[in-house]
């Protein structure tokens, strides 16, 4: 017979166990929806308040402290009965869960991300069979066995979650909620069969000179007769090449295929080639030839390196991606749970979220490591996108523990996650844990990094055991794919902190010593993996969560502060989160300057998404409504752009006065090239006195390097008189550049103003000329402009439009078309800023 399998989603209700106010003693509620959690079916039955709004998730917190349980019947056939082999598989359980089969106990459970196989032949029955889940307090379990060991450090959360292998986030963040959540949050399946596949490995290993190996290995239940046969088909379906009658010995079976350089298509991330993917085929027969199971599974070819070198005149090494031999500029973002009630989300949700980096001209995202191990949906989509995905271990901001029994648990997770995750072309790096190191230098816990042998348990850092010694020898056993400590990890003995070396979490301008934006080309890391700025979302989700309590709809309301997690925001959240993230992508892929000279090699900014409506560092909201950030990254990360900075030089008369000095305003101009020819373009500049009719323009050709950032301009700032004394007031200045194709066509945009923006003293609104013209088709908006305008933001009463662009620097002589859907006719508003309402 061949396999088998029935989806067990049928006819489950819940209760809570011995009863409540909500759920009564006895009283077994359906469910709406399977796999699910009891947040998610207390809401659909009208049981409890939505925790999103105002502050009611303060009144549902006892969900997460009370005992539940699940319950199903199902039906077994007579066939399925009698196979050699029934199994019941539960792909995830949160979190304690006790699994009773017609009364006999068949699992406990204490991992979130570890699933389960049970063999149920000797308790199954034909005819109806009852299917039972108990599930404890993840909780009050983790408060007892912190007590039973021991009190560790952490940031964001309850301490008792370093010792349970769940949801780490669940416990509360500095952007998201308390929601301990509990129930079957994956399939559950029945499946019976005589023999079948139970682990395939497959690589595909692209070689420097693009040849490619294919090895395809897997294990059969059972020592046997069977015979296999193994196909690659290609991106159109066609066989490619295939192999039949292979022998499985000892239960295991091995297919090596060879292919030569350009007879395969490569994978590429999103803008630099295309993704196809091929499909492996394995079959196993018995001797009579009857099939006894069929698997296939979905691979790509590419060649993934991490090249840590020395660089030719900077000290320290490289941090950067080589896909197919070519050196990747990773710009991207950090990813969090899209929901705080992970059953909820769908293939449709994660493919609007991923079609949102591409969109912005992203090409990695980030699995930050106090989430989940994402649904296969999201790795699929990731590779179907050309998305790098740079993936956690489940750890995050702790001095997590590693007795026996967490390390025995740890093991298995790595292992099946590994294994899971390993065929994705679109998984390139594995990262041990999230600021972990970062955690032990701050509380001065035991960490020498020259110490490359030690076990580590019992030090007060004893995960270091699980990051230098379980994960490494788990993902190098089990897959190809790069291993990477922590995130941020340096390496080369040197702290996190360190600027030179390894990945760099740079929070010291929201956090930390809190410098100006305009610093991060001395903030800069060789790979910056997180970084951020706050911004309020859409006003419409900010009414969402107001719940219609209007008397709350000011800063720093009850309600306003619950929904921003973020200690100390007060002081510091600033409206201008797009202009602070967009300054680093643009100073950093300066620092990209072609091979030896790759400065700077990705930065991922915190974060592309939220779990629930809250103000946050996130360029996009829970509702998948981006702010003006994302646009502006978006800019940034454009195939060609153009950038700029002003800098003062303070020359003194000789080195024995203070008083006596000359200012000068330098200009720099540069632009980057993303794909890998060189670009023959036109660059335009123009130079703008806010508070006059002056202006100065000069042209000149330049060529942009392939794959790499080109200065193009030096000199003194247009219009900006040498300064002799402090109390000389600069013009206000701005300066515009544009690159321009053969064709006219703008390559690149950017306008400089001076910074601070809170020292300008802008025109009236009046004196502005500001146009705003909707073309004929209802869909196309041109902007246009008497004097220089900061940050413009588009928006109509009513639903939310969809706008092509926004955060729009405008000058004189450059009108600017935006596409915009929605808009059915309705008066356009436009904010920017020092207009006033502010």
């Amino acid at each position: 017979m061949t396999v088998t399998s029935k989806t067990l989603h049928d006819g489950w209700t819940f209760t809570q166990v011995g009863g409540g106010e909500v759920v009564k003693d006895g009283e077994w509620l359906s469910v709406h929806q399977f796999p699910t959690t009891v947040h998610v079916e207390l809401l659909k039955h009208k049981k409890i308040p939505d925790p999103f709004i105002g502050l009611q998730e303060w009144d549902v917190q006892w969900i997460g402290e009370v005992p539940w349980a699940f319950k199903t019947q199902f039906n077994v056939s007579e066939v399925e009965v009698s196979a050699p082999n029934v199994d019941l598989v539960f792909d995830g359980l949160d979190t304690f869960a006790t699994v009773i089969l017609n009364g006999h106990q068949l699992l406990e459970t204490d991992n979130q991300f570890i699933s389960h196989r049970v063999p149920v032949k000797q308790y199954v029955k034909v005819g109806d069979n009852e299917l039972l889940i108990k599930f404890a307090s993840a909780f009050r379990k983790g408060r007892e066995i912190e007590k039973a060991h021991t009190k560790y450090n952490l940031w964001n959360g309850d301490s008792s979650r370093l010792h349970i292998r769940k949801a780490q986030y669940n416990y509360g963040w500095d952007w998201g909620p308390v929601l301990m959540t509990v129930g079957p949050w994956k399939p559950i399946v029945l499946e019976a069969y005589q023999a079948r596949i139970t682990d395939i490995d497959i690589r595909a290993n692209v070689s420097e000179d693009l040849s490619a190996n294919l090895d395809v290995n897997f294990v059969l239940s059972r020592d046997n007769h069977s015979i296999a046969s193994v196909n690659l088909k290609g991106p159109d379906g066609a066989l490619v090449t295939g192999q039949n009658s292979i022998k499985i010995s000892d239960s295991e079976a091995k297919a090596r295929f060879k292919l030569s350089a350009g007879t395969y298509e490569l994978w590429y991330p999103v803008g630099y080639g295309k993704q196809p993917q091929y499909t492996v085929e394995i079959e196993v027969a018995d001797e009579h030839g009857a099939i006894i199971d069929h698997k296939t599974q979905k691979i790509a070819f590419r060649r993934a390196q991490i090249i840590q070198e020395p660089l030719v005149d900077q000290e320290g090494r490289t941090f950067l991606f080589e896909i197919n031999n070519i050196r990747i500029f990773c710009g991207g973002s950090n990813w969090i749970p899209a929901d705080s009630f992970l059953t909820t989300m769908t293939r449709d949700r994660y493919r609007a979220w991923l079609q949102l980096l591409v969109d912005g001209n992203q090409n990695m995202v980030r699995v930050w490591g106090g989430g989940i191990y994402e649904a296969d949906d999201f790795y699929d989509l990731c590779d179907e996108l050309g998305i790098l995905v740079w993936q956690d271990f489940m750890f995050g901001c702790g001095q997590y523990p590693a007795y026996d029994s967490f390390v025995k648990s740890v093991e298995v997770e790595a292992e099946q996650n590994v294994k899971r995750l390993r065929h994705h072309p679109s998984v390139v790096i594995f990262a041990g844990n999230n600021e972990d190191y970062q955690l032990a230098e701050s509380c001065k816990l035991d960490l020498d990094y020259s110490d490359e042998t030690s076990d580590f348990r019992t030090s007060t850092f004893p995960a270091r055991y699980i990051y230098e010694r379980l994960l490494p020898t788990v993902v190098e056993k089990l897959s190809d794919i790069h291993y990477h400590r922590s995130s941020p990890y340096s390496g080369f003995g040197k702290p996190t902190t360190d600027q030179k070396h390894g990945d760099l979490h740079q929070w010291n301008v929201w956090h930390g010593s809190q410098e100006p934006w305009h610093n991060w080309d001395i903030l800069a890391g060789r790979f910056v993996s997180e970084f951020g700025m706050e911004a309020y979302p859409d006003i419409r989700t900010v009414d969402y969560w107001l719940g219609g309590d209007k008397s709350e709809r000011f800063p720093q309301s009850r309600t306003m502060n619950n929904h921003n997690k973020a200690d100390g925001f007060e002081r510091r959240l600033e409206i201008m989160q797009a202009e602070t993230l967009a300054s680093a992508y643009r100073l950093w892929r300066r620092n990209w300057r072609g091979k030896g000279r790759e400065y700077t090699a990705g930065a991922l900014v915190w974060q592309i998404n939220d779990c629930w409506p809250v103000t946050s560092w996130a360029i996009v909201d829970y509702f998948l409504r981006p702010k003006p950030a994302y646009f502006s990254i978006k800019r940034e990360l454009r195939p060609y752009t153009v950038g700029m900075t002003r800098k003062e030089h303070k020359t003194f008369a000789d080195e024995l006065s203070a008083a006596f000095f000359v200012i000068e305003t330098v200009l720099e101009i540069w632009g980057t090239n993303s794909t890998l020819a060189a670009k023959k373009a036109s660059l335009e500049v123009a130079a703008f006195d806010l508070h006059s009719d002056w202006r100065e323009t000069f042209a000149r050709d330049v060529v942009l390097a392939p794959n790499a950032s080109t200065e193009l301009f030096a000199g003194p700032l247009p219009g900006q008189p040498r300064r002799t004394r402090v109390s000389d007031v600069p013009q206000t200045i701005v300066v515009s550049a544009r690159l321009l194709d053969a064709g006219g066509a703008v390559l690149g945009r950017y306008s400089n103003w001076p910074e601070p923006f809170k020292y300008i003293t802008f025109p009236d609104i009046k004196e502005l000329g500001l146009r705003i013209t909707v073309g004929a088709d209802g869909e196309t908006v041109e902007l246009a402009t008497q004097k220089p305008i900061k940050g413009i933001v588009l928006d109509v009463e009513g639903a939310a439009a969809q706008w092509s662009d926004q955060a729009i620097d405008l000058v004189p002589g450059d009108p600017q078309v935006i596409k915009v859907v929605g808009l059915q006719g309705r008066e356009i508003k436009a904010r920017f800023l020092g207009d006033g309402t502010a």
